[in-house]
């Protein structure tokens, strides 16, 4: 066997029979079109790859080449090494070398230089790790092999660790290197390194490495004589962190920056176990997967609420999900090598003021087991290749503490710590609380890293303010609110500006508000960064200037995406279809909920999907779609009420309350809604609970509740006269007509309504305005100029695939004696509630209301309501069509 190779690793592949068995079957069959089979071997730093080839080399019938990356990964030097182990000389090698550059590739370079008998092995260790134009021309030669050459009686064995891809066919076999049961890992640790392991140290050894060849040698290279004999104290670990970094460095060391730094993040995500794994069953070396990743697993919203904590790119997860470095299950990342976790942890081990004693430290030149020398990296270096991460505590078991509040102040360890590193843990907590847990939770955080942070990192402590402050308005909370703007009283600029403008806001001094918000809208324009443009973007929601907040959520949208920056995604659609919801764009704000539901859940965001399906649930009450209204609102109460996001409640209770009023319910959606537009504690968000007064209006007047409903105009009133919201005046007036005893007075109010309704430009209110003119002319009985509204209405209904208000409308055209729409099918009766079908299948056998009320011990004025609401749904005009749609569904 002639070759080169990298590195020793274990003297002799243990425990590996049934991996070289499967090698030499698959290495004996001829590749699938007749010519050359590339077989590929998969292990993990220290598991002994190298070993495997060079032991499948060394059976091989014929002759056998072991090739290792060169150590100067230059243009073709790959190539040249492989050339040099098969050729006889070295100006046959160059001649060879020219031949693999030109138009024969690396077909016609093999014919050259092998022999003109027999099969031969070419074993390639660390193919990821050789040089682009090497891999490039291999894997040009195996997509396009040239089966009547030489090169048809090549045999191909390539290796590579996780997380580095192979440039082989799809259709090549894998053999992949598990864990080493336990009586070969006993008779690794019984080989011929010299040195007497005494029997609890070995069963201790045996333990810990958990069937690892690479961790369980290094770990007896490393500790000194005394101790594997059992002469002198042991330490705690007998697998070291010294240990890993030996063994898995090397692999760390070639992951791309970003994701090396991510790995790094989830690991101290994850946390650590307390204590290392008990083995209980027969193959103690070897832990099922469901043990191991019980350990070493977190919800994704953990790890990237910490990534973003640290200011770590995320894009870089799917791909190591892909090489198997982690594992999604669901909503949870895990990984699947214990000790990958122990190694990928080490890269954060450096604290902001030095070096951690006992951290991760490779020295330059240390040879990876089985592989190659390591690349010089960990923090003892601070390299450029292994940027080091702040040293944090792990967070809390997500599943058990991680949205808990830290009421009895930090743990000392986080005391002992800088202001600047427990302000980016309390940060992180935060992070993660707004992501999945109770909004109050990362409040009480983020006000916490906003003093910890301080003057020493003013930007990330003004973000942990205006965090705490959203938290606190996702809450419902006002005190809270107006306690995180002011932590910033030393504040500048647009800054100064955004917290003054929603301090006077929040306060209902509107006059104070317009100016400095103004003023961070127009400062928006000018912007770049995401986060700004979020800023500005609040602004003007709360100024109720709609368009120029769609504007300006659209261009972060925009930004994050060009950045590729996932994690801002969720909470910029979310205010996006907030923004389009208030501008009565509901299409558009179906369309970015969607989007961002689809993004929170990648990135185990559950608040802001709770947000999206209230989103949802409001824009399919409008569209008449029960089932989805009900779904998204079910959805968005199940996560809302427990974390206490007022906010997503609030939108869900009113989608449900929508979806009645379009249903012709009134009844029912007025004692959903009652809740909501009332004051104190009990009531809806606050800013949330006027724009809802409109619907309650118009539910409670149409179900007979005409005090409740003035009550609420005239307060509604109140707030429309600070003139945050353009079509409060309109709703207003609309709210006013309704409530009209005169028919001239109604219509005056009308009118002013659909005059007001030209400026705002919300065509679904004006719409609804038309309908309730509509159909107070009709009740007037004047069916004639009834028609005209209540045509306009049915339009703009259709146009916004409303159906629940276009049937409604559609109801009423027929009441007029016009052409309205679709008779109804017999089934609709399937949609009335079972106090509706009695009253119906009652008047429709002839029974006045009086007769009715006296059945049913009820009062006349309910069955006159509910019989209003039978005529609504059903889309009938009376009690003759009534009886006709019974008797044929009676048949």
């Amino acid at each position: 066997m002639a070759g080169v190779t990298s590195g020793t690793g274990p003297p002799a592949p243990y425990g590996r029979d049934r991996e070289l068995a499967l090698l030499a079957g698959l290495l004996h069959a001829a590749g699938p079109d007749g010519g050359e089979r590339v077989v590929c071997v998969a292990g993990g730093p220290g598991e002994g790859r190298s070993g495997l080839l060079a032991r499948a080399a060394r059976d091989f019938p014929g002759p056998a080449h072991l090739v290792g990356a060169p150590g100067r990964r230059v243009p073709w030097s790959g190539t040249r090494a492989l050339l040099a182990a098969l050729a006889p000389s070295g100006a046959a090698a160059r001649r060879a070398g020219r031949l693999a550059r030109g138009p024969g590739g690396v077909a016609a370079a093999l014919a050259a230089v092998l022999p003109g008998r027999g099969p031969v092995l070419l074993c390639l260790d660390d193919l990821p790790l050789w040089d682009a134009h090497s891999r490039a021309a291999l894997a040009a030669h195996w997509r396009a092999p040239d089966p009547r050459g030489a090169a048809a009686r090549v045999r191909w064995l390539v290796a590579a660790a996780p997380g580095r891809p192979l440039p082989v066919p799809e259709r090549a076999p894998l053999v992949r290197l598990e864990r080493l049961a336990r009586p070969a890992a006993r008779a690794l640790l019984a080989g011929p390194d010299g040195r007497r392991v005494g029997g609890a140290v070995a069963e201790r050894l045996l333990d810990e490495a958990a069937g690892h060849p690479g961790v369980l040698a290094e770990a007896v290279r490393r500790l000194p004589p005394a101790v594997l004999a059992g002469t002198a104290p042991a330490p705690v670990r007998l697998v070291g962190d010294d240990t890993l970094a030996a063994v898995y460095g090397g692999l760390l060391g070639a992951l791309p920056a970003d994701g090396r730094r991510l790995l790094g993040v989830v690991a101290r995500a994850c946390g650590t176990p307390d204590g290392p794994y008990e083995p209980d069953g027969p193959c103690a070396a070897d832990p099922p997967d469901d043990v191991r990743e019980e350990a070493y697993r977190t919800e994704v919203g953990t790890a990237l609420a910490l990534a973003r904590a640290l200011r770590v790119p995320v894009e870089a997860l799917d791909g190591l999900v892909a090489a198997g470095l982690l594992r999604r299950r669901g909503d949870e990342l895990a990984f699947p090598d214990p000790f990958l976790r122990r190694a990928a942890g080490l890269l954060g081990a450096v604290r902001e003021e030095g070096a951690k004693p006992g951290g991760c430290a490779v020295p330059a030149g240390t040879a990876e087991p089985g592989g190659h020398p390591a690349e010089p990296t960990g923090p003892a270096l601070r390299g450029p290749s292994l940027p080091a991460l702040p040293s944090l505590p792990s967070l809390p078991d997500a599943r058990h503490e991680r949205h808990r509040a830290d009421r009895l102040g930090p743990p000392p360890a986080v005391r002992a710590r800088s202001g600047a590193a427990r302000g980016r843990e309390l940060l992180a907590r935060g992070f993660a609380a707004l992501a999945g847990g109770p909004v109050m939770d990362a409040h009480e955080s983020f006000a916490q890293a906003a003093k910890a942070l301080g003057e020493r990192c003013p930007a990330e402590a003004a973000d942990a303010r205006f965090l705490a402050m959203e938290a606190a308005w996702a809450a419902g909370d006002v005190g809270a609110c107006l306690a995180a703007l002011d932590l910033a009283p030393a504040a500048r600029g647009t800054e100064r500006a955004f917290a003054e403008g929603l301090r006077a806001a929040l306060t209902i001094r509107p006059d104070r508000a317009r100016t400095p918000l103004a003023r961070v809208v127009a400062g928006g324009a000018g912007r770049e960064e995401p986060r700004l443009l979020l800023r500005a973007g609040a602004a003007a929601l709360v100024l109720g200037d709609v368009a120029a907040a769609a504007r300006l959520h659209g261009r972060a949208l925009a930004r994050a995406r060009a950045e590729r920056r996932a994690s801002l995604l969720p909470r910029i659609l979310e205010h996006l279809a907030y923004a389009e919801l208030r501008a009565g764009r509901y299409s558009r704000a179906g369309h970015a909920a969607r989007e961002g539901l689809r993004a929170a859940r990648a990135t185990g965001q559950h608040n802001s999907a709770a947000h999206q399906h209230a989103v949802l649930a409001l824009v399919a009450s409008v569209t008449g779609d029960g089932p989805a209204a009900a779904g998204h609102a079910e959805r968005a109460l199940a996560i809302g009420r427990p974390h206490g996001l007022a906010q997503a409640v609030t939108l869900a209770e009113w989608a449900l309350a929508r979806a009645d009023s379009g249903a012709g319910l009134a009844e029912r959606a007025a004692a959903r809604l009652a809740p909501l537009v009332g004051p104190g504690p009990r009531g809806g968000h606050f800013a949330l609970r006027m724009l809802a007064v409109p619907c309650f209006v118009e539910a409670a007047v149409a179900s007979g509740q005409e005090a409740e409903a003035r009550a609420a105009t005239e307060e509604y009133a109140r707030w429309a006269a600070y003139g945050l919201d353009r079509p409060a005046p309109a709703q207003l007036a609309r709210c006013r007509a309704l409530l009209a005893p005169r028919g001239e007075e109604a219509r005056r109010w009308f009118g002013e309504a659909l005059r007001c309704h030209e400026e705002s430009g919300n065509d679904f209110e004006r719409a609804r305005t038309l309908f309730a003119y509509g159909v107070r002319l009709r009740r007037l009985r004047r069916p004639g100029e009834a028609r005209g509204p209540l045509r306009d209405a049915l339009v703009a209904f259709e146009r916004a695939a409303a159906e629940g208000w276009a049937r409604q409308a559609r109801a009423e055209l027929r009441a007029t004696g016009a052409a309205g729409g679709r008779a109804p099918e017999p089934a609709a009766l399937a949609s009335l509630t079972p106090q509706q079908q009695r009253i119906a299948r009652l008047v429709a056998d002839g029974a006045t209301n009086r007769e009715v009320a006296a059945r049913l011990s009820l009062s006349p004025r309910t069955v006159d309501h509910h019989l209003r609401g039978v005529y609504a749904r059903l889309q009938l005009r009376s009690r003759v069509e009534l009886s006709a749609l019974v008797a044929e569904a009676r048949g």
